[in-house]
């Protein structure tokens, strides 16, 4: 499939762990309801699922931020539980509630019953993709994505997100281990399959959100966690179409275990805001890009405070790799999605304050 020649390929270089001019910036969920035109789109098509099936909304919801800010990617309008849904699990999202599912996994039978869903039944996704893709003209690159198997694990078991403590999937973890073997084995079957169809539809990188990662104690994320998203990492598409596609890794509150994550096979890995970043760079910059990592609560401040505080995420990580060859480079983001309440102009304000201050660093280095 034909698309555009890429204008600005600053992100995927970045994380490639190439020289760039400047720091690349783009935000988790920076397609959403912070905005008020998306707002109004979902207004229109009348609920989360309407606009994430609907190819029009979610290209137009998809490209909303870019038309305000210079970010440097855009990442495919869609939800982490379109697998489970697919999976015939009933996915539902009620105004000002968190996602459903109407048909968890909560006995042997269910379990047993789990299978790799018929991609076809994820046609919206993969054409939404493209429809991107296209209307994109080549501005920035687009960013494909997927739940980890265990992070989709604790919504499929749970039917939800967990108030407290995940207790319905723990307690399967450790008093049925091999059921949740037996999930986490389809789903990263699933995800695989799911990311390369996304990445055959067009996605020119993709990441993997082990957002639940870090609710684990030390050991089970080892074998619950980690040990799956290396097995839809070994599924993944290196390149398509003779383009290499970055693959990135966030584990939120996986900062403990960030030296065992460096074995992955990935080229960039994401961290939250409790890591300082430039002892990441020190464990891991010899072999993977770094993304991250401003707490998303320093949007709530006045603008220039915004501006401080992504001056000092940059200073944390330091000059990154100049010239030629490879070395350790930085994709700015938040430590976690932006937050629903964030003032759209404070956005504007670290936008072109990592843009600015990066290109400074680097005059200086």
């Amino acid at each position: 499939m034909s698309f555009p020649p890429l204008a600005n390929d600053t992100f995927l270089r970045a994380c490639l762990r190439q020289a760039t001019d400047y720091t690349p910036v783009w935000l988790m969920r920076q397609a959403g309801r912070y905005l008020p035109e998306y707002k109004a789109t979902r207004a229109r098509a009348g609920s989360f699922m309407g606009l994430a099936t609907n190819v029009d909304y979610a290209t137009e919801v998809t490209l909303q931020p870019l038309n305000r800010f210079a970010l440097d990617a855009a990442i495919l309008f869609s939800d982490i539980l379109t697998v489970p849904d697919a999976m015939g699990l009933g996915l539902s999202f009620a105004e000002g509630e968190g996602p459903r599912l109407a048909r968890p996994l909560r006995d042997e039978a269910s379990v047993a019953a789990l299978e790799v869903p018929d991609l076809d039944k994820l046609r919206y996704v993969f054409d939404a993709v493209r429809s991107i893709r296209h209307a994109l003209r080549g501005r920035v690159p687009l960013i494909g994505f997927s739940g980890s198997p265990w992070t989709l694990a604790c919504y499929m078991v749970e039917g939800g997100g967990s108030a407290d403590d995940w207790r319905g999937v723990k307690s399967m973890l450790y008093s049925r281990p091999d059921l949740m073997a037996r999930i986490l084995a389809v789903n990263a079957e699933a995800v695989a399959a799911y990311l390369n169809a996304q990445i055959a539809a067009g996605a020119q990188a993709v990441m993997i959100f082990d957002s639940w990662g870090g609710a684990l104690a030390d050991g089970a994320f080892q074998r619950f966690s980690l040990a799956y998203t290396q097995q839809v990492l070994s599924r993944l598409l290196r390149s398509h179409d003779g383009v290499t596609i970055p693959r990135i890794v966030f584990t939120k509150g996986g900062g403990l275990w960030l030296q065992e994550m460096e074995a992955l096979d990935c080229e960039v890995l994401g961290v939250d805001w409790t890591v300082n970043l430039r002892r990441a760079r020190a464990l891991v910059g010899g072999s993977k890009a770094l993304q991250g990592n401003l707490d998303p609560a320093v949007l709530f401040a006045r603008p220039e405070q915004v501006a401080a505080e992504a001056r000092r995420v940059l200073d944390d990580f330091g000059a990154p790799h100049r010239g030629p060859g490879t070395g350790p480079t930085h994709i700015f983001n938040l430590g976690h999605g932006i937050s629903q309440h964030t003032p759209p102009d404070h956005v504007q304000a670290l936008v072109e304050a990592v843009h600015a201050h990066s290109r400074q660093l680097r005059a200086g280095a």
